[in-house]
């Protein structure tokens, strides 16, 4: 079974951008050239600040549409493994 991740990267603003992957690495490569998601385009340098693996796609798209929908203190918490197991995140 394959592995997947769901991550966040900071970008120079300080925002925080949530996706899914199979291959973080090549990823965030992309992310970092500009090929990536439009969202980030522009907004360098990137910090992969977070990532967690997941056993499938459908679970890390549920993850990442969870973790999309916290305020950004939250998603920061997050980041600073303060609250791993944030109440409402499990799949």
């Amino acid at each position: 079974m394959s592995k997947w991740f769901v991550y966040l990267i900071r970008t120079r603003h300080n925002a925080l951008y949530c996706g899914v992957t199979n291959d973080l690495e090549r990823r965030f490569q992309q992310h970092t050239n500009g090929t990536g998601a439009k969202a980030l385009k522009g907004k360098g340098p990137l910090i992969l600040e977070w990532s967690i693996p997941v056993e499938n796609k459908s679970q890390a798209l549920k993850l990442e549409y969870k973790i999309k929908q916290l305020s950004k203190q939250r998603k920061e918490r997050l980041v600073a493994g303060e609250d791993i197991m944030l109440e409402g995140l499990t799949i």
